[in-house]
């Protein structure tokens, strides 16, 4: 079905209600394993900085290999692998307690990962391809808002009852992977098969022109692991905090980001990609030099409370970097460069999660230094964007070249 003929379905059947519905679903199984995995391999399985390093270099393997969706999407749809893979990640999510041993847990990570990275490889271009360039600041603003919600939901339980009624890790990674199975079943029966406007290439796609696109995914990757990897397990480490305190602290964010949400895409659609990144990576940088101040000065809970609660919203406007995309592109390279620039993003983040875990049992405060000197090197990366990007200005130089062929 194309998209002007989904149109007229009724408003829940549309492209971008099944956009915001799997925007549910993947947190409610993977934000809870996040909440829960810091806690989980130190109490119950007595991980050290060593072996956290080792689980996210495995987690991150999958992104490394996203590329290989060009190949699966020779046979299958996006939106079925799409669904395909939000089955995967819940199942796996769901019996993740049942194999508390290093192996165990770093196989079930593995499968997790394969669904998460590519359902969100397929997810992103789909969005890409689905919502006109007009509205895709407001659109990709709320489904943050929605999958903030759902992870507030998530999270918001865990606080009411781990205590109260003696949850267990087992019960909550069951309910929450089995709910992601749920809704992606009813997201394969319920809605029918869309096409986007524009064919998508089946090949390799790299492109000389996109590669400030490229240079800044790389970067994103690089600095995320400094804050997915470390900066919870700092919170857990250094600062003792339970499940539900720190559960209640991802909370806290969840509810800023699901009403800045739409906020921050009005602002994109206002400000423009490179103001917002700029913002994005200069904030981004004092927060990492910050997090270095925990441990030159003896700062307490309630400064890297708020430090950790900044750098989730930093990182909630990291959609400028799929806008700036879309502006860029040629329609039909969207999905095989989604796939091109999942892989890219994960480069540094299979080898820095365990040497930094080396580098972590002896200088902590390094980590996040250079986790400083990574946002740095993007915010430099994001002055070179033009105020308005487009097919030939991808960058300020663009202006100098010709307009490129397709093919360019």
């Amino acid at each position: 079905m194309t998209l002007d003929e989904a149109a007229h379905l009724p408003r829940w059947r549309r492209p971008e209600s099944l956009l915001l519905l799997m925007a549910v679903a993947m947190p409610l199984a993977f934000a809870t394993w996040s909440a829960l995995l810091n806690n989980f391999v130190i109490e119950v399985a007595g991980f050290t900085g060593v072996e956290i390093g080792w689980l996210h270099t495995v987690r991150e393997v999958p992104g490394l290999l996203a590329v290989a969706v060009i190949a699966i999407l020779l046979m299958v749809r996006e939106q079925v692998l799409a669904v395909a893979m939000l089955v995967l990640l819940g199942a796996a999510s769901a019996v993740t307690a049942w194999f508390p041993s290093l192996g165990g847990i770093l196989t079930l990570t593995l499968l997790s990962s394969i669904g998460f990275h590519y359902f969100e490889t397929v997810n992103q271009s789909m969005q890409l391809q689905w919502i006109e360039k007009g509205r895709a600041p407001q659109v990709l603003g709320r489904l943050v808002a929605v999958g903030s919600g759902a992870s507030l939901a998530a999270y918001g339980t865990i606080v009411l009852l781990w205590d109260r009624i003696g949850l267990t890790y087992d019960i909550v990674y069951m309910v929450s992977g089995g709910l992601t199975v749920l809704i992606a079943l009813f997201c394969l029966v319920a809605y029918p098969q869309f096409e986007g406007p524009h064919a998508q290439r089946k090949g390799l796609v790299l492109r000389r022109r996109y590669w400030l696109f490229y240079a800044l995914q790389f970067m994103a990757g690089a600095r995320r692991q400094i804050f997915v990897v470390f900066a919870g397990f700092m919170m857990v480490e250094r600062f003792g905090m339970k499940v539900s305190e720190m559960t209640a602290l991802l909370l806290i964010n969840y509810v800023l980001q699901m009403v800045a949400g739409p906020t921050m895409g009005r602002a994109l659609g206002r400000f423009g990609e490179r103001n917002v990144m700029v913002f994005e990576y200069v904030g981004l940088t004092l927060v990492f030099l910050a997090y270095g101040g925990l441990y030159w000065f003896g700062w307490g809970l309630i400064i890297a409370g708020g430090l950790y609660v900044l750098d989730q919203m930093f990182f909630a406007l990291s959609f400028a970097l799929k806008t700036y995309f879309q502006k860029i592109a040629d329609p039909a390279d969207i999905a095989p460069t989604a796939a091109v620039a999942f892989t890219i993003n994960h480069i540094a983040a299979v080898f820095l999660p365990a040497l930094l875990g080396y580098l972590w049992a002896t200088s902590p405060d390094y980590v996040f230094v250079m986790g400083a000197v990574m946002a740095l090197v993007a915010l430099l990366l994001a002055l070179l964007i033009p105020r308005n990007p487009e097919p030939g200005y991808e960058t300020i130089f663009g202006g100098i070249a010709a307009r490129p062929s397709p093919a360019a």
